[in-house]
């Protein structure tokens, strides 16, 4: 308890997504297709990528008719950084309205409630921010205090929710819209034999925007969804570079080390167990617990399955929002707990047994920082 405020909760969710739907299955032709590029060694390796990505759909900011508009997208080494930022600051503010727009809805109550937003994307950069732009699109009042979160990549849905969390638990009455908001369009670039760790992410990421109304002490129509009992981060030494990315004339470059499974399987446990021992449990059936792990990729996935000896079901709604929705970045959070509710329903009307109430929510993101919070499912 602080200063006679409950624990935070989240309240509601909702989620919005681009109109392209991208079926995995016709993503290798298509996108050499669109970058003119012949390269067969390239288009093989970027098939192999698209079957063990596990990723099925995935909604994308990118058509055809802005690759007509801007074709030097599709070319090599020009500076297009201006081009990019003008239809991702425009894209993701879009998305986050509708999905706050989608969350307030089924929070059910009026936006002029809202005392606070967390503003959360790795896929802008403008002043000033997107929070001012969703703020305006929403009709949020000149009151509402705002907070933004840029560049915190996979990590950064998490970090909001600990953001929000803190705000939520400090300020009596509050009511706090989390929104995240990402597009790959920041860094969409041709294939090239120079940049071979480029298809990874041609394989693997999403667009996409995800929003959360969290608050402490509900009442009247609220019907709180998770209570956020406790949260903790903690980056790596000497790991920034595992993870890294660069803003340049061409748009954001990243680059993932191979070794980001590993050096997260070797970390995960000494962090969760320290997030556990917050609340007592420092002896505790890891099977006992609810695991929402923002799915990075399967190895990263099949690592903390492995790790701590995992029932396979205990990742499946993770895999799930992987399949259907690709790497989302910061949003996909949202939507791997949207499907652990409907889970947890449907178990329910089955007349199954719930599942546990107490879990984790997770994710790894540059730094390489770890970002946790131990909570309670209120829906089983």
């Amino acid at each position: 308890m602080k200063n006679g405020v409950g624990k935070a909760n989240i309240l509601a969710l909702g989620k919005a997504f681009p109109h392209q739907l991208v079926m995995q299955d016709l993503l290798v032709d298509g996108y050499f297709k669109d970058t003119n590029c012949d390269d067969p060694e390239l288009k093989r390796k970027l098939t192999r990528l698209c079957k063990t990505t596990t990723v099925k759909t995935r909604y994308v900011v990118m058509s055809q008719e802005i690759l007509k508009k801007y074709p030097e997208l599709a070319l090599e080494g020009l500076p297009t950084v201006k081009q990019r930022l003008d239809i991702c600051n425009k894209a993701v503010t879009q998305m986050a309205i509708e999905a706050s727009e989608s969350c307030i809805k089924k929070w059910v109550r009026p936006v002029s409630d809202i005392t606070h937003l967390v503003y959360v994307s790795s896929s802008e950069a403008r002043l000033p921010g997107g929070d001012i732009y969703l703020a305006k699109g929403l009709g949020l009042s000149p009151d509402t205090n705002r907070v933004m979160l840029y560049f915190s990549g996979c990590s950064g849905g998490v970090a909001g929710l600990r953001v929000a969390k803190d705000i939520a638990e400090n300020n009596p009455g509050s009511r706090v819209l989390l929104a995240t908001s990402e597009t790959t369009i920041i860094g969409y670039k041709p294939p090239s034999v120079k940049r071979p760790y480029d298809l990874v992410g041609v394989a693997l990421f999403g667009d996409g925007a995800g929003a959360m109304i969290v608050g402490s002490d509900p009442i009247g129509p609220e019907s709180p969804l998770f209570e956020l009992h406790t949260a903790i981060q903690n980056f790596l030494p000497n790991t920034e570079k595992v993870i890294d990315g660069r803003l340049t004339e061409e748009g954001i470059s990243f680059k993932l080390d191979r070794e980001l499974p590993e050096i997260i399987e070797d970390n995960v446990k000494g962090f969760c167990d320290k997030l556990l021992g917050h609340f007592g449990l420092d002896d505790i059936n890891y099977n006992e617990l609810f695991w929402a792990v923002h799915p990075g990729g399967p190895a990263i996935l099949n690592r903390i399955e492995k790790k701590f000896d995992l029932w396979p079901e205990k990742l499946s709604a993770s895999r799930r929002a992987l399949a259907d929705y690709g790497n989302a970045s910061s949003n996909t959070i949202v939507y791997v707990l949207e499907y652990m509710i409907e889970d947890s329903l449907k178990r329910k009307n089955e007349g199954k047994d719930d599942g546990p109430d107490l879990g984790l929510i997770l994710a790894f993101g540059p730094g390489v920082t770890f970002e946790g919070i131990l909570t309670r499912n209120l829906t089983v």
